[in-house]
């Protein structure tokens, strides 16, 4: 079936929970423009799952990798009281950071 004759694979309230859970205030136009986004990205998964991919080996990148890391190099770390120097809220060997957390 041609993709615009399918009907949305995600729907309005789909979109407003994903965009709470990311913490994103979308307008009207935007959500339905986030829809129909994600809508298109669902119906592109579903026509590669028709491919026939009989002996294809799975592969993580498109062409070969080798170890592309360096070795670890050991060097001395910053004295601590350097690293503090600049902290806005310190408190003895550490600083102080805003509490994010909500109770």
């Amino acid at each position: 079936m041609p993709d615009a004759e399918r009907p949305p694979m995600i729907s309005r309230e789909d979109v407003l929970h994903v965009a709470r859970l990311a913490r994103l205030e979308l307008s009207e136009p935007e959500l339905e423009k986030m829809r129909e986004q994600l809508n298109s990205i669902l119906t592109y998964i579903d026509r590669l799952k028709e491919l026939d991919v009989t002996g294809v080996e799975p592969t993580s990148h498109a062409v070969p990798m080798v170890n592309v890391m360096r070795d670890d190099v050991v060097v001395p770390c910053f004295p601590r009281d350097e690293m503090l120097a600049n902290a806005p809220d310190r408190v003895g060997e550490f600083f102080r950071v805003p509490r994010i957390i909500e109770d």
